[in-house]
């Protein structure tokens, strides 16, 4: 009986213990379902630059952000719309609007980040008064990145668009061309490499800066700061009030992440907010 006795505290003992550890693995458990993990598109510079640097901020927020790295215009906004992002920051509303028209894709604007002023770069040309007759100057080859870049030349007095055509002028809007610019369509991320195969390259400033050139120091002509083109978060539309979204909105507008914008990139990134 004594034994029977033993054998059953025994049990009994091992069954409370189990039941702690069970306890404690749920408390475990519940803690790690607080934090929600947020994958966001980015481009590296300076998108990637921010959003590690708002990264503890979040994290004591409950909010774990995954950067995804993209290098071209495209992949970024098909991933969103197929709920592979949470959200994606590489573009400004123009080309976002475009883009979720011309594909009937829910996507829409979450927050104003910053301006990236483009500019006008050259290898061979030391001055804008210098360039040849007939020299080939390259161009996005995205419709509002590439009408952006056609009224930066516009804006540089090396040619003139027909009136009226805004961000969607186009090479066969030019009406007049005094030095018979010859216009080539580059992709994006590769304007900068253009540079050993043209006089001009109007490029973006995060493909600038990847490429280490500075666009208040290096380019011949830049975009007014006061420039309509700020970068955005994008988001699907209706994913406006989710909490961690809120939260990175508050966390990419904060004097913090000013502070770091204008220190970092000295004026070739100027904050939107």
């Amino acid at each position: 009986m004594k034994k029977i006795l033993v054998v059953m505290l025994a049990l009994l003992a091992s069954l409370a213990l189990v039941a702690g550890c069970g306890g404690e693995k749920k408390a475990v458990d519940s803690g790690a379902a607080e934090k929600v993990v947020l994958k966001i598109g980015a481009t590296p510079v300076p998108h990637s630059e921010i959003l590690n640097f708002i990264k503890p901020t979040l994290e004591k927020e409950g909010v774990e952000l995954e950067i995804i790295e993209f290098s071209d215009y495209v992949k970024p906004n098909l991933a969103l719309n197929d709920k592979e992002l949470d959200a994606n920051f590489f573009q400004h509303t123009p080309y976002l609007e475009k883009f979720a028209a011309e594909r009937n894709l829910p996507l829409v604007s979450l927050v104003n980040v910053h301006i990236e002023p483009m500019g006008i770069y050259s290898k061979s040309v030391k001055s804008l008064d210098a360039i040849p007759v007939g020299a080939k100057v390259a161009i996005p080859n995205d419709p509002t990145n590439g009408g952006r870049a056609l009224a930066i030349l516009e804006s540089a007095k090396l040619l003139k668009l027909k009136e009226g055509v805004g961000i969607s002028g186009t090479a066969a809007d030019i009406v007049e061309n005094p030095k018979n610019l010859n216009i080539i369509e580059v992709e994006a991320a590769l304007l900068p490499r253009s540079l050993d195969d043209v006089a001009l390259s109007v490029i973006n400033s995060n493909f600038a800066l990847e490429a280490q050139l500075n666009p208040v120091k290096d380019s011949l002509f830049s975009e007014p700061k006061d420039s309509p083109y700020a970068n955005i978060v994008a988001i699907r539309k209706g994913d406006e009030t989710r909490p961690e979204l809120q939260k990175l909105v508050k966390a990419l507008t904060s004097p913090e992440v000013k502070k770091f914008i204008e220190d970092k990139y000295q004026g070739a990134v100027v904050p939107s907010f």
